[in-house]
């Protein structure tokens, strides 16, 4: 049972962050998406790129077994050459391969041990750090369309609303 509601809840925050990277991604222009404040910072297009770039490595390739070929520099290296669609298909499509690999763990695998840039852990770990690390580039990520398109991106609109007709306190 806790196996179940693991994997159904990192496959739902999966989803659920691409979706809010889908909708940062129609708000900015190709521009924007490669903007970088300085040398020391990594413009939306590297960090979509990076998160690609983990969830293959760690869920397709260290849980699921497929081949590891992930260039790690080349995410941050880039300054363009990928569009808004590319990326969205490229992460859209690896996450949905890592729902696939997530949602055919069995307790028994989520305590098999993978070995992954370098650490031998065990499979929930991995999965949990796939979740973890793409919430925390999902955030950065909102955080510059935000700064960029001077907009809130309406995520939690719903908090606003008065539940069962009561004022918010």
């Amino acid at each position: 049972m806790v196996a179940f509601l693991f994997r159904e809840y990192s496959i739902r925050k999966l989803r659920q962050l691409t979706q809010r990277l889908d909708i940062c991604l129609d708000l900015l222009t190709e521009e924007q998406i490669w903007r970088r404040g300085s040398e020391a910072e990594n413009a939306v297009g590297n960090l979509v790129l990076h998160l690609t770039g983990n969830v293959r490595q760690w869920a397709v390739s260290a849980v699921g077994g497929a081949g590891d070929i992930r260039r790690r520099e080349a995410e941050f290296a880039a300054k363009g050459g990928v569009t808004k669609a590319e990326l969205r298909q490229q992460l859209g499509e690896t996450v949905e391969a890592a729902v696939a690999v997530f949602a055919g763990l069995s307790e028994e695998r989520l305590l098999e041990r993978v070995q992954v840039q370098g650490y031998d852990i065990p499979v929930l770990d991995a999965v949990y750090q796939v979740v973890d690390h793409f919430a925390l580039h999902a955030g950065q990520i909102q955080l510059l369309t935000k700064l960029y398109t001077q907009r809130d991106l309406g995520f939690y609109a719903h908090l606003s609303r008065p539940a069962h007709g009561e004022q918010t306190p």
